[in-house]
C-alpha cells in the first residue's frame, strides 16, 4: 500500500523507527468519514460504518510487531468497538470531544515517551495530539490545517488504506516489513 510516488524523508523515517504506540482517530481515518444512518420503522436509526480490509491487515501487523494500538474518537459506535476487538486494538476511547485527556491517559498506561507515539488524524479535533506526538500523520484527504501540522501525509485517503500506509511506513522504517509479511494472517 505504501505506493506514494514521493520519497520518504530521512527525518520521517527516523521518527517512524521509534514508534511503539499507534493512535488513530476513527471517522475519516479508518473509516471514510461518512456517517450513514439507516432509518427504522420505529423511528430509530442504525449507524453503518465501513472499514477497509487493508487498514485492518495493517493494524493487525502493527499488533503482531509489538506496536500498541488505540483509537480516540468523539463519537460512540458499537460497530467501531466490534472492529477494534477484531483487530486487538488495545486502547478504545469514545465520546472524547477533546482528545488530550485520553491521549495523556494512554501515555501513562504505556509509559511511552511522546516521541514513540504516532497519531493518524484528519480534522481539527486531532490537532492538539498531532502537535505533541513523535510522528503526526494526516490522511490524504485531511483538512489543510491537519496536513500542515503533519510530519507525513498519506497518499491514501481516510478509510481507504491510510492506516495501512502508516503501518507500512513504520514497519519499513524499523526494518521489519519483510519479516511481518510472513506473519500476516487472514
Amino acid at each position: 500500500m505504501l505506493k506514494t510516488g514521493k520519497k520518504i524523508s530521512p527525518a520521517v523515517k527516523r521518527r517512524a523507527k521509534q514508534i511503539q504506540v499507534l493512535l488513530m482517530d476513527v471517522d475519516g481515518t479508518i473509516t471514510p468519514g461518512t456517517v450513514a444512518l439507516l432509518s427504522q420503522p420505529d423511528g430509530t436509526a442504525l449507524e453503518i460504518k465501513i472499514f477497509d480490509a487493508h487498514d485492518g491487515q495493517g493494524i493487525s501487523l502493527a499488533h503482531t510487531a509489538g506496536i500498541r494500538t488505540g483509537v480516540i474518537t468523539g463519537r460512540e459506535s458499537a460497530a467501531m468497538r466490534r472492529r477494534a476487538k477484531e483487530l486487538n486494538i488495545e486502547f478504545v476511547y469514545e465520546k472524547q470531544p477533546t482528545k488530550i485527556a485520553a491521549y495523556e491517559e494512554i501515555l501513562r498506561k504505556t509509559g511511552a515517551p511522546e516521541s514513540a507515539v504516532a497519531y493518524l488524524g484528519d480534522d481539527l479535533p486531532d490537532l492538539p495530539i498531532m502537535q505533541r506526538v513523535g510522528l503526526a500523520v494526516a490522511v490524504g484527504d485531511a483538512v489543510l490545517e491537519v496536513k500542515l501540522a503533519a510530519h507525513f501525509v498519506t497518499k491514501a485517503i481516510g478509510g481507504k488504506g491510510a492506516a495501512r500506509e502508516l503501518v507500512e511506513l513504520i514497519l519499513k522504517s524499523k526494518g521489519i516489513w519483510e519479516e511481518m509479511i510472513d506473519k500476516a494472517r487472514a
